[in-house]
């Protein structure tokens, strides 16, 4: 079993709040627009990050952080990228890779709109955990917590933060 803390959209911006709920999970799995190198360099001190660069990361982060990941954790192939839309309104590339990799579960950020869905066209799990930062039009700052083990995605849950 794993625990995993799902962010996105920091714009450089992280407050203690979201690492002590970060530092109780075993992974940390950022859906770009990191912002800063420092914030990934710190989080990669806490805790192990796999994470994607966002249309706002500079070179620094896009040498150390790929456009999209595909990996497996605990039986579910996960799918991560920064720009991936929405079920029914993904893009072209996005369709493709979809397509290409089949992933049980497709993060995505972006958006900075907090979406859990059953995506039943591509028969996976959409989520987009809102954005973390300071920086966007959102209202609240948020993250999601799950666990994964055997295949299953158990313990679901979303942290809000409060006003930006």
């Amino acid at each position: 079993m794993k625990k995993i803390a799902i962010i996105s959209d920091t714009h450089g911006y992280i407050d203690d709040n979201a690492i002590n709920h970060i530092k109780k999970c075993d992974e940390l799995w950022h859906a770009g627009d990191i912002g800063n190198i420092k914030i990934l360099d710190y989080l990669e001190k806490i805790i192990s990050v796999k994470a994607v660069f966002g249309n706002i990361d500079g070179q620094k982060i896009r040498i150390n952080c790929p456009e999209n990941l595909f990996f497996n954790c605990e039986g579910i192939n996960i799918l991560m990228t920064h720009i991936g839309g929405r079920p029914g309104k993904y893009n072209q590339r996005v369709k493709n890779l979809i397509r290409l990799k089949k992933p049980d579960l497709f993060i995505c950020g972006h958006s900075h709109i907090l979406i859990i869905k059953k995506d039943i066209q591509f028969n996976l799990l959409h989520m987009n955990p809102g954005a973390l930062g300071k920086e966007g039009f959102h209202k609240f700052r948020t993250m999601i917590l799950l666990e994964i083990d055997n295949k299953k995605i158990n313990n679901l849950n979303v942290v809000e933060f409060g006003k930006r």
